[in-house]
């Protein structure tokens, strides 16, 4: 494959995935306005423990086998790849219908921890997909490691809009045919089976007709078996923990919140409910860390590549790029969620119930941003390893973080713990990189960008003490989150610009207006 074809072909992918990212973010929105909170808290609940079960069964798997697949032909042994490919399949079926068996079996015990008998029937569900999704890494493993990035990034998009689709669709049915929250809960959770069988059917179809698919090859022995999943589940297993620092976050979430509320003197019929709010405020965060989630995908690789070559300063360039960008994202869109917390809370939830929490998760959103974006350096570092303790550690804090602050604050404990973690990962990660790789950790242009994000903030969120939102319908409040929007996002611009923060060369860069404003110059 040639190297415009490739870098085509992973812009394909990352595209998909941003796509894919945003469908699967934005959708709890109309979610819990067809199904209410209670809906949305079991949601909630329950779709954590799932991800943290899907992601250490086959999150490592696709980029595992892509590149031992790479590593074969680059160095002539493409005879290796069928018994990769034999490998692989035995082990994601071990770890898939494992996961689902104790899921499944241990599902009334599970549910009891979490928000009770409620999440049991969307628990159970929802465990069915972990049969089929192994399949699903690796196909998309094999075709990246021929360099064919198009079926899998096809393949998010496919399972991301029958996921979303059904789900919407389903509550809609359920609720109007006035089913209980539990069984609209459990109903939904068909949308991620059914998302993923749309995917693994366009995957095996398109495997068929793959000029490179897997000759059956030789015998195929244990010892041969033994040989590649050593070689699997050390490339797969860092990269798994690795890949869900969200995840597992939200699974300690989903444990530690209603222990603690409980502990609190929080009756059992209200923990689902209350989860619900403070789900809101999980959806907004995964909208506002779209872009972080979605660059880590090709930086990983770029920064892997330069460091097989020795390239410290190429590594060093990408590293501040990466961050100088994070940072110029990540704090306007903090401290603009921040101020305008009330009014996006009615605009997207229909009421203004639990601002406070959304709003101190907002501003953290910022530092769970730099923490995605740090953990993908770490990975292309060759660091998978130190990154999946650094995110261990910070699992074991935010249980105790919860533990502690639950039964006192309520959820404004759940949301502080949020805040303080993901500092502290925020600046562990920071260090280990920068002991790895010297880069620059801060700059007068960050501190310009984070100075002008706070001046903002004040700038839109000030009128909003003058404000009666609890009168307003969505809709007025949409309009002025809007308005606000265009008048805060010009002003932090315009100032980077005027301060020579971002400069033209910055703006040419920029898709869809960048050509037209370079023409004009």
């Amino acid at each position: 494959m040639s190297k415009s074809t490739l870098v085509k072909s992973t812009m394909v992918l990352t595209i998909a995935t941003l796509l894919s990212k945003v469908l699967g973010s934005i959708f709890r929105v109309p979610l819990q306005n067809i199904a209410g909170d209670e809906v949305l808290g079991i949601f909630s609940l329950v779709y954590p423990v799932y991800m943290v079960a899907l992601y250490l069964s086959v999150a490592g798997i696709p980029l595992a086998i892509s590149q031992l697949i790479a590593k074969a032909q680059a160095d002539g042994r493409l005879e290796d790849v069928p018994f990769i490919y034999k490998t692989v399949r035995i082990l994601s079926l071990l770890f898939g219908f494992t996961s689902f068996l104790v899921i499944y079996l241990f599902s009334t015990p599970i549910a009891n921890a979490l928000g009770g008998p409620a999440t049991r029937p969307a628990l159970i569900i929802v465990s069915f997909t972990l049969i089929i999704a192994p399949y699903m890494a690796i196909y998309r493993g094999y075709f990246q490691g021929f360099g064919d990035m198009k079926p899998t990034a096809i393949s998010q998009v496919i399972e991301q809009f029958v996921r979303v689709g059904v789900i919407l669709v389903l509550a809609y049915y359920l609720v109007i045919q006035d089913f209980s929250n539990d069984v609209v809960a459990g109903g939904v959770m068909v949308g991620s089976v059914l998302g993923a069988t749309a995917s693994l059917v366009y995957l095996k179809f398109t495997y068929k007709r793959f000029s490179s698919r897997a000759a059956s090859g030789g015998r195929f022995s244990f010892q041969q078996f033994k040989l590649w999943s050593k070689r699997v589940l050390k490339l797969s297993i860092p990269i798994a923990i690795g890949s869900i620092t969200m995840a597992l976050m939200n699974v300690v979430d989903a444990f530690t919140i209603p222990f603690g509320l409980r502990l609190g003197g929080v009756a059992d019929g209200d923990v689902n409910y209350l989860y619900g709010i403070y789900g809101r405020g999980l959806a907004i965060v995964q909208i506002a860390t779209v872009f972080a989630t979605s660059v880590v995908l090709p930086i990983v690789p770029l920064i892997t590549s330069k460091l097989a070559k020795g390239d410290h300063i190429g590594i060093r360039n990408v590293i501040d790029k990466i961050h100088r960008l994070t940072h110029l994202i990540a704090w306007p869109v903090a401290f603009g969620l921040l101020a305008l917390t009330v009014p996006i809370n009615l605009a997207l939830f229909t009421n203004t119930e639990g601002s406070m929490v959304l709003a101190i998760i907002n501003l953290g959103s910022a530092f769970i941003s730099l923490t995605i974006v740090g953990t993908g350096i770490l990975q292309g570092l060759n660091l998978a390893r130190h990154a999946a303790w650094i995110i261990l550690i910070g699992v074991v804090m935010k249980m105790v973080a919860n533990v502690i602050f639950v039964p006192m604050l309520g959820l404004h404990g759940a949301a502080i713990a949020t805040l303080l973690v993901y500092m502290i990962l925020f600046a562990m990660n920071t260090i280990l990189i920068y002991r790895k790789q010297n880069f620059t950790v801060y700059s007068k242009n960050v501190g310009l960008m984070i100075i002008l994000s706070i001046i903002m903030g004040v700038i839109v969120g000030v009128p909003n003490l003058s404000m009666s939102f609890e009168a307003w319908n969505r809709w007025e409040a949409a309009a002025y989150i809007l308005l606000a929007s265009v008048i805060g996002g010009l002003f932090y611009l315009l100032s980077l610009y005027g301060l020579k923060v971002i400069t033209k060369k910055d703006l040419h860069g920029l898709p869809l207006i960048g050509k037209r404003w370079k023409k004009e110059d």
